[in-house]
């Protein structure tokens, strides 16, 4: 089996971390062989540390046409995930992004299309799929051990961001450069995990985000969300980035009980019999079905973004199934987008949204960032890492 040879694009934090793992060998059967970058410095400062091994360039275009590469990792600035993903895909190479997926499901859908046409192996970076509390709790509702889902609330406020981490880069919490806060940056694994272990999208959602909240900031930093689902289930979504200490509690209500998952641990209270059974049979007036409370086990380790790469390079070498496909990308965006649109418009959003309207309130938005540069219009791929 010949390795996969990865050209990374992007050698900011999140970059240089996943270019150590790689030039360390812990990703069996694959290899870094290029990575791409427009700083100079930056390039500079790779060659340094890691040697000659790895060829450096500062044009994209030029290490897709390398031959040296057969797979792009992406990690850089959101905006330009779908971009240069579509660039790579068209040279018949394979793809994994870094979350998101993008900035606006319009955008992300385009990307999806040049998947599915160019039929290369497509990932995404959402590493917390691998977490194994997650992967329990969508084997528990999965296999209906939770029966039907009626209710989920989800307490994510334990990603503190001082002011001084939004002064440290002037591309940060900006409409025009990042594209959004606390929704596409920090809270995108918690949308994508929302989704994916209940294996539920909304019908519609109505929110409410504050922007600049207790921050010198223009993209939203607080936002309270209400969910409501086809099957009657309901759903609450709280994040923020400024408060300390913060919770991250997620609670999902079933007919057969409910599980929370807080402190790196699962509680499941669950009911002898369903809750529906309970109530078309019981006589008695006041009384509630028998519950047994306990604490799940979970094994497992927790690969993290390694472990996705992992996946990914198996997905090649041995047609491993994906943990998680480029093209589900666009769900917890689609999530997202909903919020914000909700909060500029003052009313309920239907899912699927309306692309064209977000895109055109995007747009405003931008047009008042304090960043005067608009990526949405720029002609040249911007390769600088940024995570």
């Amino acid at each position: 089996m010949s390795k996969v040879r990865i050209g990374l694009v992007g050698i900011g934090s999140m970059g240089t971390a996943h270019a150590q793992y790689l030039i360390a060998n812990e990703v069996e059967g694959a290899e870094l062989t290029a990575v791409c970058e427009q700083s100079e410095e930056r390039l500079q400062m790779f060659a340094e540390e890691f040697g000659s091994s790895v060829a450096c360039y500062n044009s994209y275009e030029a290490m897709l046409d390398s031959g040296l590469v057969d797979g792009v990792l992406i990690a850089t600035p959101h905006y330009f995930h779908p971009e240069q993903a579509i660039k790579a895909l068209n040279k018949n190479l394979h793809v994994l992004i870094e979350k998101p997926g993008g900035v606006y499901t319009k955008q992300v859908r385009e990307m999806n299309e040049a998947a599915a046409k160019a039929g290369k192996v497509f990932s995404i970076m959402f590493n917390q799929r691998t977490n194994p509390l997650y992967c329990k709790l969508k084997e528990l509702i999965s296999s209906g051990e939770l029966g039907e889902v009626r209710r989920m609330n989800w307490i994510i406020t334990d990603w503190y961001r001082s002011q001084s981490y939004y002064d440290s880069s002037g591309w940060r919490a900006t409409w025009a450069n990042e594209g959004g806060g606390v929704l596409i940056n920090q809270a995108a694994h918690q949308l994508d995990l929302w989704q994916w272990a209940t294996g539920l999208m909304p019908t519609r959602i109505r929110a409410f985000c504050s922007f600049g909240k207790h921050r010198n900031i223009e993209v939203e930093n607080e936002v309270t969300a209400y969910a409501e689902y086809e099957n009657g289930a309901t759903g609450v979504f709280v994040t923020s980035v400024c408060e300390s200490p913060g919770t991250n509690r997620f609670e999902v209500t079933g007919d057969r009980g409910k599980i929370v998952i807080e402190d790196g641990k699962m509680t499941f209270s669950r009911l002898r019999v369903l809750e529906s059974e309970f109530n078309s049979t019981f006589k008695g007036g006041f009384g509630q079905p028998e519950c047994w409370k306990f604490e799940v086990p979970v094994v497992g380790k927790n690969p993290q973004h390694k472990g996705i790469t992992q996946n990914w390079v198996d997905a090649i070498n041995k047609g491993t199934p994906l943990i998680a496909s480029g093209e589900e990308g666009i769900k917890g965006l689609m999530l997202s987008n909903a919020m914000l649109l909700s909060t500029w418009t003052d009313n309920w959003v239907d899912l699927p949204i309306d692309e064209d309207l977000f895109y055109k309130k995007l747009q405003e938005n931008i047009r008042n960032s304090r960043s005067t540069k608009n990526p949405l219009e720029s002609r040249t791929l911007n390769v600088s890492g940024t995570h």
